[in-house]
């Protein structure tokens, strides 16, 4: 596996949080980090149907407009009942003129899943993959999961995305209603960075 002995750290994302969250974890190991939106970059389409595809998409992508090594991540939402959807198209489900609508979203899968009597509890994983590539072409790949079900009515007003209608296994609150610490320690990016950070970084 090959580690990064670099200075900086290019994330491809447009996403001020993203870029945030990848900022406290690398400033700290004296690292740099900046965002695509920072270097003018372009969102690269989305051609692939896999996690591992589409952020392979967006880190080559990156890398190779930059000369920086660049990590790109891809998640989203499997639910047992509806055969692994929204999967890789979890933020299209969410997708509206006005930008997306993550309430809409829920309101959907939950509609889906009752016209088709799925039988509670609703299985469901959060999957996130990364990416970290380097402009020569190679790449190094992390996956993190998150297993649990999928509740309604929608509880708690914290987190993003599906969080309110996802309590991870064994627990009794939905992701939405931890703190961000706690929510860390369980869910599929934390468990990808953590892998990332030992595959790469120490």
């Amino acid at each position: 596996m090959r580690r990064f002995d670099g200075k900086t750290l290019l994330v491809a994302t447009h996403n001020a949080g993203k870029l945030e969250e990848f900022q406290q974890i690398m400033t700290p190991k004296g690292i740099t980090v900046t965002s695509a939106a920072e270097h003018g970059l372009p969102e690269p389409a989305e051609t692939e149907t896999t996690f591992i595809g589409n952020a392979r998409i967006k880190a080559h992508a990156a890398a190779k407009a930059t000369g920086l090594p660049a990590l790109a991540d891809d998640s989203g939402l499997e639910v047992a009942a509806l055969g692994g959807a929204p999967g890789v198209y979890t933020a299209d489900w969410a997708e509206t003129p006005q930008g997306r609508d993550f309430k809409m979203a829920m309101e959907k899968t939950h509609a889906k899943l009752i016209a088709a009597q799925a039988p509670q509890p609703w299985h469901a994983r959060f999957c996130c993959t990364l990416v970290l590539a380097w402009p020569d072409g190679h790449d190094e790949v992390f996956e993190g999961h998150a297993n649990g079900q999928l509740v309604w009515p929608l509880r708690g007003l914290d987190g993003h995305g599906y969080d309110p209608m996802f309590q991870p296994a064994t627990k009794t609150r939905t992701f939405a209603e931890m703190t961000t610490d706690e929510k860390n320690a369980l869910s599929h990016r934390g468990a990808a960075i953590k892998a990332l950070l030992q595959g790469c970084f120490t």
